[in-house]
């Protein structure tokens, strides 16, 4: 029996003591109304409620009196093996043998789709990270959020949601400026210019460009800045599209900030030009002192921002909230922005944003701040001099370790990692450990079929072990840890998870045999451990792709 299946059963008995109880008042009641937790103690049973404590006082009855009510009912239900009443009025269930076991069949039926809920439907969630500057390599504080991102999206997608994963490619404004004429500034053996940028990289796209325009140094100076920056661009931004795609990471939209600048149609306005429009229809615009401002502090912002000055110039903030409409016009209600650690001031001013834009600053727009990691040992980049690079860890460390320790923590705290131990083939190692319990529930399967077990039989009565009821009742934990680290945001809860669920397969497999010992017939009780030992395979797998990790079926 699923958690659902329960909160159904559960639904079923309260509706009518409801009704029976405010027969003048209609208690409008869902299964998602039923909050079913797992007992800490497991002689407590498989699963505890608090229905009885939450609905006392709307029906007016005492908790425990209305709980044990609950419970005379349950008792009945189809695959409940008995139900008591603890404490002010906990409700504490246990299944029969075979309704939890039976959970090992359905997840190996559902397959990969085991785990995927609807809770986030109907959402439409644009979510925004890493969105380096296309002026150099991509660093490690860049990966920490590539791989966050990119797993808060598979969460979403999963729960139901309808998920656009977007990079914000910094390609308008002063930097890229900076970029061109570092490049100049390279082939020509010169200093780098002030606020410039430098190391290998630089010297090699210098080469490049070179090789692509070599009438560059025919052309006046500025003209050389302007070719070098639109001919090392592209190079620089395939460069960071390789870096990601090697990390496991996939973009839907690349969104280029020149376009917000670009003129409209038939010359028209630009999408800045018609941002500051729209936000002065909404009637949070003013001017004063010849500068154009939004009246952001009506939003909870701590001052008012300008977004055109008084020499005509749009602030950066004008191209924000252009940014921002135009994922509202492109159908994306929600936006989620990720963002490092040195932009807390950023959170407030995009919310005031979004209220000015006439939506709500506590639904529609996100902002999500990572804090630093570091990585013992790590050495500066070769080529870029002064940041270590993303491609250097990850050959040194490896996607999977990388990608998993990245996400097996919360966003917001502080990251210290030790690369000795990401690469030790150990327990010691949390993606070792992890990937280990996959492989192994393969290597259990290959040693099965050369034994003449099959899942041609399945019994779940039979899986009465202890092991197998806290396997099992971890398994059926899947969906719910899914759907609420999509809402909170958090992928480090399925991590965490993961590592939980592989330490009760371990401890199963050396309790419980799948194989018979030595010419021992096969009986029903292997064959259906194979079916449990394949559903928690299968959960694991599924888990680890949510982080955009590998399953390897051998280690």
């Amino acid at each position: 029996m699923t958690p659902d299946a329960l909160a159904s059963a559960l639904l079923a008995v309260v509706t009518p003591i409801a009704a029976r109880r405010r027969p003048d008042e209609a208690l409008q009641l869902t299964a998602a109304d039923v909050t079913l937790e797992r007992p800490r103690n497991r002689d407590h049973g498989d699963w505890a409620t608090n229905l009885a404590m939450k609905l006392a006082k709307p029906l007016g009855t005492n908790p425990r009196e209305l709980a044990q009510e609950i419970a005379d009912g349950l008792t009945i239900a189809e695959g409940v093996a008995s139900v008591e009443v603890a404490g002010p009025g906990f409700i504490n269930i246990r299944l029969e043998a075979g309704a939890a076991g039976a959970l090992a069949k359905t997840i190996v039926d559902a397959g990969d789709q085991y785990g995927r809920n609807e809770s986030q439907a109907g959402n439409t969630i644009n979510v925004e990270f890493v969105s380096a500057n296309p002026t150099g390599p991509l660093h490690i504080a860049h990966t920490r959020w590539a791989a966050l991102g990119d797993a808060i999206a598979r969460l979403l997608a999963f729960s139901g949601a309808t998920v656009a994963r977007e990079y914000y490619i910094n390609d308008a404004g002063a930097q890229m400026e900076r970029f061109g004429a570092s490049i100049v500034a390279s082939i020509h053996g010169e200093e780098k210019p002030e606020g410039g940028y430098s190391g290998e990289y630089i010297d090699e796209l210098g080469r490049k460009v070179l090789a692509e325009r070599p009438d560059l140094l025919s052309l006046s100076r500025d003209e050389q800045v302007e070719v070098a920056r639109d001919v090392a661009y592209p190079l620089q931004l395939a460069e960071i599209k390789a870096s990601l795609a090697a990390f496991n990471v996939t973009f839907d939209e690349w969104f280029s900030e020149r376009t917000l600048h670009a003129p409209g149609p038939d010359g028209g306005p630009s999408l800045i030009d018609q941002a500051v429009d729209r936000l002065r229809a909404q009637g949070h615009v003013f001017d004063e002192e010849g500068a154009v401002w939004v009246r952001t502090t009506d939003f909870g912002d701590d001052k008012d921002r300008v977004i055109r000055r008084s020499n005509g110039e749009y602030t950066y903030f004008a191209a924000d909230a252009a940014y921002y409409l135009s994922k509202s016009d492109r159908g994306w209600a929600d936006k989620i922005y990720l963002l490092g650690a040195d932009h807390h001031g950023y959170v407030h001013r995009l919310k005031a944003l979004a209220g000015a834009a006439g939506e709500d600053p506590q639904k529609n727009i996100e902002v999500l701040i990572g804090q630093m990691v570091s990585i013992n040992g790590a050495r500066l980049s070769k080529r870029a001099g002064n940041i270590i690079e993303m491609d250097d860890i990850i050959e040194w460390i490896g996607t999977d370790a990388l990608r998993y320790s990245l996400e097996r923590s919360p966003a917001d705290s502080p990251l210290d990692l030790d690369p000795e131990l990401l690469r030790k083939r150990t327990n010691d190692n949390p993606v070792f450990y992890v990937q280990y319990a996959h492989a192994r529930t393969h290597n259990v399967g290959r040693n099965a079929a050369d034994s003449g077990v099959d899942r041609s039989e399945f019994a779940p009565e039979l899986l009465t072990h202890e092991t197998e009821a806290a396997l099992l009742g971890a398994l059926q934990e899947f969906p719910r840890i899914v759907a609420f680290a999509a809402e909170v945001r958090e992928p480090h809860r399925v991590a965490r998870y993961l590592e939980e669920l592989a330490g009760l397969y371990h401890r199963w497999y050396d309790n419980c045999r799948v194989t018979p010992l030595g010419d021992a017939p096969v009986e029903p009780v292997h064959r259906t451990r194979l079916w449990l030992n394949d559903a928690t395979g299968q959960v694991l797998r599924n888990g680890l792709d949510l982080l955009g990790v590998s399953a390897p079926e051998r280690m």
